[in-house]
């Protein structure tokens, strides 16, 4: 009998892919690299559960309580817990542990969907702080303070704020004044740090939110950090938090069998981190500078590390080529897998786990693209929705209203049933509840035209979107 995706991952396993994607441990070859492959080897052998001498997550007394110490004083935190079931549920607890049913919460519009979800389990209505777009590239810059400062004195009443840091393309901003300013104003500010677990680990990156005084921070330490994908954190770092209900939210929406694997690699991320981390991340840092000196004199191709240096936005847009068909040259051609691509470019994710020869084979790879660009052909532009669609009904309300389905055509002006969501990322350009809008749908139909994946819709084929009838 067919084992489909046991023999799928072998066979990707022995293609020997070069990632520059998440997880952080590039295929387990750090843990090789360093030495920890004994520890791996007959890792199946330690799959188990709460019994003696284990220790439980839900209630950590033990080994998981005196692990968890151990990474809130390597992270600076006041305290830290686990996940295993990724930072989505601690985005989640963070937000209903703060915010009771029918109070509100200021979010930066492109939030990740596990926002607007917490909303509708929690009952909480969102006020939206409006995205910062660079119109060049359709990178997501973050939020402006005049912008964060102006929603939250319009929304005093807002139990909290949850703001992302960085943004997925590794941008960030003046978080630690929209903090200030939002403890001025009596609320708690959580942060979706899930693309920067790493940051602490060179002074040329930018500061974490933890160390810019966020009152919580969930980290995704799978992404830039070698753990097991769905392994992170939440990391408390303020007296304003009540740690107690903190933990009863994540007992109702985490698993009550938690991982011991996946809680066993956040320990070997943070061996890695601690003895390795610095070391490697200069070495990281001089790679990616070296990769970008070889094309500064081509102005036509745009290399982009701005903020956080190990994110890498690459774009041949001007010779013409799409970031969608820049991602399949590479994966196709040259064995190199990006983690997402937009209609200008792709982005590459490095972290400590990427080698030498990781970067040889991305610039030769690039080299030779240019070598066969078609230099007239000329890429019209797609511009990013920007305009914040109008909320009919608060996400739980339309989660929970009757749906009837309809051409997408024919959808512009009313009220959206469901998710509109690009992915990668996860960013909702709509929720349930929303007008829909002829910016969002011309936006998703040139983008499926180009390449660009979507979820969150019923119909995977963008012919029909369901709607709510007022």
């Amino acid at each position: 009998m067919k084992n489909y995706i046991l023999d799928k991952l072998e066979e990707i396993r022995d293609e020997e892919i070069i990632s520059f994607h998440v997880p952080g441990h590039k295929s387990g070859r750090i843990f090789e690299t360093l030495g920890y492959k004994d520890k791996l080897e007959k890792i199946y052998k330690i799959d188990t559960t709460e019994i003696e001498g284990t220790d439980n997550l839900h209630n950590a007394k033990e080994v998981i309580k005196q692990s968890q110490e151990r990474a809130s004083k390597l992270f600076n935190s006041q305290k830290t817990i686990y996940l295993v079931n990724g930072s989505t549920c601690g985005i989640q607890a963070a937000i209903m542990s703060v915010c009771p049913p029918k109070s509100k919460i200021i979010t930066n519009r492109d939030c990740h969907q596990s926002v607007i979800n917490a909303c509708i389990l929690g009952d909480i209505a969102p006020s939206y702080i409006e995205a910062e777009i660079c119109k060049n590239t359709n990178i997501l810059n973050g939020v402006s303070v005049s912008k964060a400062k102006e929603t939250i004195d319009s929304n005093l009443d807002a139990k909290a704020i949850i703001l992302t840091y960085p943004t997925y393309y590794g941008m960030t901003y003046e978080l630690q004044e929209i903090i200030n300013y939002a403890h001025s104003k009596e609320m708690i500010l959580i942060v979706d740090e899930a693309h920067g677990a790493h940051l602490e680990l060179s002074d040329e990156l930018p500061k974490s939110a933890l160390a810019l005084g966020a009152d919580l921070v969930i980290q995704s330490t799978h992404k830039t950090l070698p753990a097991f994908t769905q392994s992170s954190m939440i990391h408390i770092n303020s007296h304003r938090v009540d740690y107690n209900k903190l933990l009863s939210v994540l007992r109702m929406i985490e698993s009550s069998s938690p991982s011991y694997l996946l809680l066993s690699s956040l320990e070997l991320a943070m061996d890695i981190y601690e003895k390795h981390g610095e070391r490697l991340m200069t070495e990281l840092l001089n790679r990616i500078e070296i990769l970008k000196n070889k094309f500064e004199e081509d102005e036509n191709v745009l290399i982009l590390n701005e903020m956080d240096k190990t994110k890498i936005f690459i774009s041949f847009k001007d010779y013409g080529i799409t970031g969608y068909e820049l991602d399949e040259i590479l994966r196709g051609k040259y064995n190199i897998q990006v983690e997402l691509s937009n209609f200008y470019g792709v982005l590459l994710i490095c972290t400590i786990g990427n080698n030498d020869g990781d970067f040889i084979s991305l610039e030769t790879a690039l080299q030779d693209i240019l070598l066969n660009c078609n230099t007239e052909k000329i890429l019209e532009s797609i511009d990013y929705p920007t305009n914040i669609p109008i909320k009919v009904f608060d996400p739980r309300d339309a989660f929970y209203k009757d749906k009837k389905k309809i051409k997408i055509e024919n959808s512009i002006g009313k009220i959206c049933g469901e998710y509109i969501i690009p992915y990668p990322p996860g960013i909702s350009l709509i929720s349930p509840g929303e007008i829909i809008t002829q910016e969002i749908i011309a936006y998703i139909q040139d983008g499926v035209k180009n390449g660009m994946i979507v979820s969150g819709l019923e119909d995977s084929n963008l012919e029909f979107i369901n709607i709510i009838e007022k």
